[in-house]
């Protein structure tokens, strides 16, 4: 019988080592694609919220952070319809990067 393809899982929770855990494993062997935003995550230790990331790699999981996962549904800062809500939050909460583009916004003016 041949498998469905399935869609996408975007994952984070508050403790990686179980609610994280368990869910991504699941979806997995449901055959869904699972990317975890390691960063958007906790665990009890440093040290067990890491293992427990490598443990959802090891499954099949793909790793990523809370600022890839903003950009890459962005995709390009010319999506106008976006652009004011993912700019004010990675101003907000992305340091320098954020400053760069407070500052591109106060340089470069669109006509």
């Amino acid at each position: 019988m041949p498998q469905l393809e399935r869609g996408r899982f975007v994952v984070a929770g508050f403790l990686t080592e179980a609610c994280v855990s368990f869910s991504v494993l699941s979806a997995i062997k449901d055959g869904f694609e699972v990317l975890v935003v390691a960063d958007a995550c906790g665990g009890l230790t440093p040290q067990s919220h890491e293992l427990a990331l490598r443990r959802l790699e090891q499954a099949g999981a793909h790793l990523t952070s809370w600022i890839q996962i903003l950009l890459e549904f962005q995709r390009d800062w010319t999506r106008h319809d976006t652009y004011e809500a993912a700019r004010a939050v990675v101003v907000a909460n992305d340091g320098g990067y954020g400053m760069g583009l407070a500052y591109a916004r106060e340089i470069i003016r669109p006509v």
